[in-house]
Formats: C-alpha cells, sequence, structure tokens
C-alpha cells in the first residue's frame, strides 16, 4: 500500500501546474529506501530517484534480525494471529524495540531503542507496537529484487557503514545489482545518524546534488 502511495502521489504531483511532469524525482529512507527502489523500477514517470540506508530485503533482513530459536516460535505466532483475526479477533502486537536485548521486538537493535526511545517517546501519538501480521508482510517484500529494473533511471544509494538496522552489507549487495547510472555516498555511523547532525548535511547535500544534476535543476 505504501509502495503504490507513492505512485498516487506522483499522479497527483503531475497534475499540478507547477510541477514539471518530466523532473520527478523521489526519496526514501530506511523502509521507504526499499519502496523507492521499487517504485523507480516500475515507473518511467520517476527521472531520478535518492535510496538512503534502504531496506532491501524482507526474507534477509530477517534472517538477521530473528534468533534463530525464535523463528519457530514467530512461525507459530503468524499462524495463530491468523487464525485469530480470521475469527474476528483483533491483530495482535509485538514492541517495536526493547531495551532487552533478548527480548521480543521488530528490531532488536541497539541502535533502534536508543533512536526511539530519544525521538519517538515524547509523541503523543506514538505507540511501541507493530501487528505481527505487518511482520509477515515485510518478511515478503524485497525490492531487491527489483533493483536492476531501475535503469535507466539514475540511482543514488546512501549507506551507513556500521548500518545493522537496514543491514549495510545488504544495501552494498543490492548495490551490485543495479545497473548505470548510478552512485554511492558511504557515510559513517549507523543507521539513525543521518537523521542530524553532520551525517544529515553530508547526505542531504548529497541528495539534493543528485536531483539537480539528473532533473536539470540550476
Amino acid at each position: 500500500m505504501q509502495y503504490r502511495d507513492y505512485k498516487n502521489a506522483i499522479s497527483y504531483a503531475v497534475t499540478r501546474p507547477e510541477v514539471d511532469p518530466d523532473r520527478v524525482g523521489i526519496w526514501g529512507s530506511s523502509f521507504s529506501g526499499g519502496h523507492v527502489l521499487t517504485v523507480a523500477a516500475n515507473d518511467r514517470r520517476v527521472k531520478a530517484v535518492v535510496s538512503q540506508v534502504p531496506f532491501v530485503s524482507g526474507p534477509l533482513s530477517l534472517a538477521r534480525t530473528v534468533r534463530p530459536d525464535f523463528a519457530a516460535p514467530l512461525r507459530e505466532q503468524l499462524q495463530a494471529d491468523r487464525s485469530h483475526r480470521f475469527a474476528g479477533g483483533e491483530p495482535t502486537v509485538i514492541p517495536v524495540v526493547s531495551d532487552n536485548p533478548f527480548g521480543e521486538a521488530v528490531m532488536p537493535m541497539a541502535e533502534a531503542n536508543a533512536y526511539y526511545t530519544a525521538n519517538a517517546s515524547p509523541e503523543p501519538s506514538w505507540r511501541n507496537e507493530l501487528t505481527v501480521r505487518s511482520i509477515e508482510l515485510i518478511g515478503e517484500y524485497d525490492p531487491s529484487s527489483h533493483i536492476s529494473r531501475v535503469s535507466p533511471t539514475p540511482l543514488l544509494m546512501i549507506v551507513a557503514r556500521y548500518d545493522v538496522t537496514a543491514p549495510a552489507e545488504l544495501a552494498f549487495a543490492a548495490y551490485e545489482q543495479a545497473r548505470e547510472p548510478k552512485g554511492i555516498l558511504v557515510t559513517d555511523g549507523g543507521h539513525f545518524s543521518v537523521y542530524d547532525g553532520p551525517r544529515f548535511e553530508q547526505c542531504s547535500t548529497a541528495a539534493r546534488d543528485h536531483f539537480r544534476i539528473h532533473l536539470g535543476i540550476g
């Protein structure tokens, strides 16, 4: 649904008199960094794309996130949730992050817990929970399978060298599958380091310049 909403947003934007339909660029970060790869591969209205610290593979990410001894219980939880919802029950939820490295969480990494504790918890609408159904859908979502078809749309990928939330090694492997024209910016730090401070300036400047060059903006 989020992937399709990117395309819906483009459909609306190009109807606006102030928008040049031949200069449409899309940007995404983290999970939406995967969305923009999928959109750019399938929608030629997109003329430039920036994918920052991208989530590139549900199956491979879950294989790294879910401890082997948790895999079977997770499958049982997914099946139980399906039966529960089919019978009219509310969706089962689990925490997004946890301060217990061995606790159940969608993102059990310390960097994720630190970021959400500092930035998300003050928001009145924030709840530290995600539906189990979302985990199932994430596991079926594989933007890397589309990345070779982004070309000829110019791609910039921004990767945080020490990212463990959207594992950097998966992003590097996906980038190798992409065809020219493409470019990569590797920044130090972890997944959330790109959202403030000097790395935010570095990454946002690179994204801006990519769009200026490839959308013909002076």
